[in-house]
């Protein structure tokens, strides 16, 4: 359907509209990043605790060498594993916070989570397993599952170490070593270890005056008390409930909550936006016809460039610079009135269904994706406090207050996030030289490809910054496990001991990752969140390489095309 053609005045009006609604935002929260914390010790310690792993159970403090040590047990070590076994590596160890593997869908089982990318591209090593998904979008319980069936079939767990975190690492020059510490007392050591921590998975808080005061019951949505509300939140059919925060966790839990809960108030901020979630099972009959490969072929197209007609390509080589952006923020702007027109036809009340409408452009906070959030507010228990992105600003011991008014509460659950692609993030991280990570990221991030950092040797990242980002994250994560895998069999099949980027091919990367951000000033226009910093300026160097996918890939292969040129080798 051809785009409705509207004047110029009708994109100018919304966009100042959208630049109103990130101002008053950054006037409320100038501090950035700063208005939350992830040092959840003290009264916060609780906020932190796993209640899933049950007791941590005793054990004698390890004392060993492994060839290959991941930090972290999500997707990135799974994925990594696979492709380090398929190339002989036996000694991997993966050490993890949480009583097993599966990272974020370890710690996320709150009512409702489920995956928004599709399953059959989302989930890894689908060719390798003969797993297919049960249903177009999976479900949190069936992505857990699906990460212990990895583990098992790859023997992930013989080595594994769990209910542990790594609190340093460091390069010992002499043995070619990591060495690494962790708040069990143990003294491990490594030949090769890589940070696979994630990119979300460190929980924070508002900072919220008096929140330590609250008397009734609050957790974390990825620490769900599911003691306090039952299995299937049975146990709030009395209880009075509140959750600050409306990004993808809340969207998907609210639902739940609304249903079972004798009244819900939900605290926003800034509204997410919400599109047609379009959920099936998956059909047994186009399961069984599936061919061997078939998951790597959709990956493949996922990665090819799009197939355009001649007259498409001719128009878009015709089209300047400036009528680029223009084009593509106009259909940006359609698509976000098609987001509101849906609130408009879905919630009943006009002053909610006009509380909810995301005034920005798509893509400057995460997108969501559900089909019984919106109807949730047309529940006469569920009410929706806009903050008119002022926030939640202080909590009592009956609960929030907002304009003046307490919202008295049995129940605060706090859906407030997680600090974003983080490299140590409980761990203290120290290369050649005594140089600890953190400094040598002062001036700004420095890494090759975002997986090696030069002065790290055998050292890898997954899913940090410089690293081409994708909304389907474990495509990129899959061509940073291969590209590993492959730099350590370079290593372990050319009798070297260690592998360093250059300065050289490190400044080259540093240089691309800058070269391809800022290009237009959308980032600065968004309004606040943890796509852009919640609004803060920061180094053209210190965020995703913006250069596209393939682009990205290509540049994998290309670096290892010259491994001489580009690494040391000890």
């Amino acid at each position: 359907m051809p785009r409705v053609q509207r004047p110029d005045s009708y994109y100018e009006e919304i966009k100042r509209k959208f630049a109103a609604e990130r101002d008053l935002r950054l006037a409320y929260r100038p501090e950035g990043t700063a208005q939350f914390t992830s040092d959840l010790d003290g009264s916060l310690a609780r906020y932190a605790v796993d209640p899933y792993g049950g007791p941590v159970p005793p054990r004698a403090p390890i004392d060993d060498t492994v060839e290959v040590l991941f930090i972290g047990g999500g997707f990135s070590a799974l994925l990594t594993s696979a492709r380090l076994r398929e190339r002989g590596v036996e000694s991997i160890r993966i050490v993890e916070r949480g009583a097993d593997v599966g990272g974020t869908w370890y710690w996320n089982r709150y009512p409702g989570a489920a995956c928004d990318v599709v399953a059959y591209d989302y989930l890894p090593l689908l060719d390798e397993t003969g797993y297919v998904p049960t249903r177009h979008y999976a479900q949190a319980p069936e992505i857990f599952a699906y990460c212990q069936l990895i583990a098992q079939r790859y023997d992930l767990y013989g080595l594994g170490v769990f209910q542990t975190t790594v609190t340093s690492t460091v390069w010992n020059e002499e043995e070619q070593l990591w060495h690494l510490e962790t708040d069990r007392g143990d003294h491990m050591r490594a030949r090769f270890v890589i940070c696979a921590n994630g990119t979300l998975s460190k929980p924070k808080l508002s900072r919220i005056a008096g929140m330590e005061k609250f008397q009734g019951h609050s957790f974390h949505t990825s620490r769900w008390d599911y003691d306090y509300t039952g299995a299937n939140l049975e146990k709030l059919k009395d209880k009075v409930v509140g959750i600050i925060g409306t990004g993808a966790t809340a969207v998907q839990a609210v639902p739940g909550l609304g249903e079972n809960a004798k009244e819900l108030y939900v605290f926003q901020r800034t509204p997410s936006s919400i599109d047609v979630r379009d959920d099936w099972a998956t059909d047994p009959e186009w399961a069984a016809k599936l061919q061997p490969g078939w998951q790597a072929k959709r990956r493949a197209k996922a990665l090819a460039d799009p197939v355009l007609s001649d007259e498409r390509k001719a128009r878009l080589t015709a089209e300047s610079r400036d009528e680029k952006i223009q084009r593509q923020e106009r259909e940006n702007i359609d698509y976000m009135m098609r987001i509101h027109k849906r609130i408009e036809e879905t919630v009943h009340d006009r002053v909610t269904a006009e509380s909810l409408k995301p005034w920005y452009m798509f893509m400057c906070k995460r997108p969501c994706f559900h089909n019984d959030y919106l109807p949730t507010f047309n529940r006469p228990s569920v009410h929706l406090v806009d903050t008119h992105g002022q926030g939640i600003t202080q909590i009592t011991e009956k609960g929030p207050v907002f304009d003046g008014k307490q919202y008295e509460l049995d129940l605060l659950i706090y859906a407030t996030g997680f600090e974003v692609q983080k490299t140590g993030i409980y761990n203290r991280i120290i290369g050649r030289n005594g140089v600890d990570l953190e400094d040598k990221y002062r001036d700004g991030i420095r890494t090759l490809l975002g997986i090696h950092t030069q002065g790290f040797p055998n050292m890898f990242i997954m899913g940090g910054y410089q690293a081409s980002f994708q909304f389907n994250l474990t495509d990129m994560l899959q061509t940073q496990g291969d590209h590993i895998a492959e730099c350590i069999d370079y290593v372990r099949s050319n009798g070297f001991a260690t592998i360093d980027p250059t300065v050289d091919a490190e400044e080259w990367w540093v240089q691309e990752v800058i070269r391809h951000r800022g290009k237009t000033s959308r980032n600065q226009e968004c309004t606040p969140g943890y796509y852009n910093f919640e609004g803060e300026s920061n180094r053209r160097q210190d965020g995703n390489y913006n250069g596209g996918f393939k682009q990205y890939f290509d540049h994998q292969g290309a670096v290892r095309a010259r491994m001489a040129e580009n690494f040391e080798f000890g």
